[in-house]
Order: structure tokens, then C-alpha cells, then sequence
């Protein structure tokens, strides 16, 4: 595996997504923004989470002892939760989250798991996409109503205080024979294809790998400056890694 990467803040802000990369291993996450004036009980902020929590992940994945991708993260929220129990209410509903999304190579395959919203992208000879879209399809996006969906059977899932939480995340596996890239994205650096339209996955991969993460976030940048309409937010963090086999 061949990994590059560009990781870049949304202008004015802390960056808070965070990723790693290891031999035959990529970890990405990207924290939920917390809304103004929401007590999430906890002193620290996404980018704390999403590093504390992406860093044991990378810790884990670096020996290479093939334990299962949910195991490894429900082993990362738990030590993690109890990095900071002694300060924090770790009960509330709105505490930092994050979404995860993993790369590994094992033997003949490659594994991904999803967790959240930041979708992996692979092309086999064949553009295939990995994302776990069950936010999209809440019965209502009120502040009251996602409090109370996330986390929870039938509503979304992230990676927060809940150890449990990691063994609803999406995985399976892809041949490493005839795999030629992949793409691991925030959905800030999935937003040409998922929010602007302005390409398809297939276009997305073509220009990672002709021309670099770097281009593909300027474009991002591009598009978000001349967006109209009160649609969600107008800047996101924005990482994309692409991976070469």
C-alpha cells in the first residue's frame, strides 16, 4: 500500500478531523461539530476526542495481531472513555463524537469498516463505495430528535462514550488481487460528489490519483465558496487519503 493524504481545517477553526497511516492500515476520523450553546458535559472538544480516539486506534492497528476492526475500536472508545470518566459526564447524550473509517491489508484482502458517515471508495475494476448513510435517513434532524437517535437501535451510530457502538459499524472485505485504489474521505473531502454534485465516485478516485489529495480539497474549497442556499454548513474540515495497491 502506497498512502497520501492531505488533512486540512475548515478556515477559522481547529481541524477536527484526524488520520494515521501505518504498513497496510489507514484510520480516519471526523468529529461532529458540537452545536452553540450545547453543554456536551465534557471539558473536551471534538479535536481532542478525534485524537485521543484515532491515536489509540492507530496503536492497535499497529502491531498487526488481525484481531476484528470492531473489536479494535470498542477497545479505543473504552480506553478512551476512561482517559477522561474523572472529569466529564460521560453519560450525556451530547458528548464529542466522532465518525471512524479503517483500511487494512490482511493476507489476500483488504478489510474497511465504517462507522458514521466518511465513506471509503474502492476500485477493483469497479468503483465501489462503503458508507454508512443511517443518518440520512432520520425521521427528524431537531436537536431533541438526534440527541435521542444517537447511539440507539434505529437511529444512528457513532463513536462516543459507548463502547457497544463499534460492533454497529459497517465491515467487510475486498480481493487485494485486481484492487488498484482507494479513497478514505471525511464527508468535508466527499462533498463534490455528495453534496455539490459536481463528480461522480469514479471521477473523485481519477483525480486523487492523477493529480492528489491536495487538488481535490482546492476544488472542495472552490465549490464551498460559491455555494448559495442555507444548506448545512458551508466550510467542513476536509481529509481525503487516497491508497495505491
Amino acid at each position: 500500500m502506497q498512502v497520501s493524504y492531505v488533512s486540512e481545517a475548515t478556515p477559522g477553526r481547529p481541524n477536527e478531523d484526524f488520520v494515521a497511516a501505518g504498513p497496510g492500515w489507514v484510520v480516519l476520523l471526523d468529529g461532529a461539530t458540537a452545536p452553540p450553546g450545547v453543554d456536551s458535559g465534557c471539558r473536551h472538544d471534538p479535536a481532542w476526542l478525534v485524537r485521543r480516539l484515532g491515536g489509540r486506534i492507530a496503536a492497535l492497528l499497529a502491531p498487526e495481531d488481525g484481531r476484528p476492526l470492531p473489536d479494535l475500536v470498542a477497545e479505543a472508545i473504552k480506553v478512551t472513555g476512561e482517559g477522561h470518566a474523572g472529569t466529564c459526564d460521560l453519560q450525556n447524550p451530547d458528548s464529542p463524537s466522532a465518525t471512524v473509517s479503517l483500511l487494512r491489508r490482511r493476507g489476500a484482502v483488504v478489510e474497511w469498516y465504517v462507522l458514521a458517515d466518511s465513506p471509503i471508495v474502492v476500485d477493483a475494476g469497479e468503483v465501489r463505495v462503503f458508507r454508512d448513510d443511517r443518518v440520512d435517513h432520520l425521521p427528524s434532524y431537531t436537536l431533541e430528535s438526534v440527541r435521542e437517535l444517537r447511539n440507539s437501535p434505529g437511529g444512528f451510530w457513532v463513536a462516543s462514550t459507548k463502547p457497544e457502538a463499534a460492533y454497529e459499524g459497517l465491515t467487510g472485505e475486498v480481493p487485494l488481487a485486481g484492487l488498484r485504489r482507494a479513497a478514505v474521505l471525511s464527508d468535508g473531502a466527499s462533498r463534490l460528489v455528495e453534496r455539490f454534485g459536481r463528480m461522480g465516485w469514479d471521477d473523485l478516485l481519477r483525480l486523487l490519483d492523477e493529480e492528489g489529495p491536495r487538488e481535490l480539497i482546492r476544488r472542495t474549497r472552490k465549490a464551498e465558496a460559491s455555494a448559495t442556499g442555507p444548506r448545512g454548513k458551508q466550510y467542513d474540515d476536509a481529509t481525503a487519503v487516497l491508497v495505491r495497491f
